[in-house]
């Protein structure tokens, strides 16, 4: 799930924070510009592990601002194919099983294709329910669930001339995963919980 990346990048120091060591500086600078943020075919940067190198710094002319060239390794989250990690539920719609984390909101479950055989959404309450022997088991909001890792999406997210931009288009999460929960022990942990306690 978290991984270790490492990262080659121009840093800047502002003259406000001559003050401070320089590797201090260097690393605060690195946190700011990475840190809760998504970098395409990387993944989300939590936080900066460990600084590897870094170049004398150059003072860019009129600016005051230092240069520094650096090569760190990031913490990152990204995770793997067939991965099985815990989420809650954030909400459900007719399209699918919307999931999150405490630090990351876009994972998607598509339904009915990647649940369980049986299932139906209950429009009147917003909810997928599975239908099995008998039973109706309810994926509720907020029930933390186990599922497993299908695919990862990237989105671009460049910014565009606003004379090509379409108003109306509708911006996408620039890093999003698919899941399932179409296996025995994935989906709400309570259901299967019951199951080991009645054996």
């Amino acid at each position: 799930m978290f991984i270790l990346t490492t990262i080659s990048d121009l840093i800047q120091i502002s003259p406000q924070e001559f003050e401070k060591p320089s590797v201090q500086a260097i690393k605060d600078n690195i946190n700011k510009k990475y840190s809760n943020k998504v970098v395409q075919k990387i993944g989300l940067c939590i936080c900066l592990y460990d600084l590897l190198s870094s170049s004398e710094g150059l003072i860019g002319h009129g600016t005051g601002i230092v240069n520094v060239n650096v090569e760190f390794r990031m913490l990152v989250f990204r995770p793997f194919k067939g991965e099985i990690i815990e989420a809650k539920i954030k909400r459900s719609d007719i399209t699918g099983i919307h999931l999150h984390t405490d630090f990351f909101d876009d994972i998607f479950v598509p339904a009915p294709v990647n649940l369980f055989d049986g299932v139906r959404f209950n429009n009147a309450e917003s909810v997928w329910v599975w239908n099995t022997e008998g039973t109706e088991l309810f994926f509720d909001a907020e029930e933390i669930v186990r599922f497993r890792v299908e695919s990862e999406h990237w989105e671009d997210q460049s910014p565009q001339h606003p004379l090509r931009r379409d108003e109306n288009e509708e911006r996408h999460s620039p890093y999003r995963i698919v899941g399932s929960m179409s296996q025995a022990g994935l989906g709400p942990l309570l259901w299967w919980e019951e199951q080991e306690e009645e054996a």
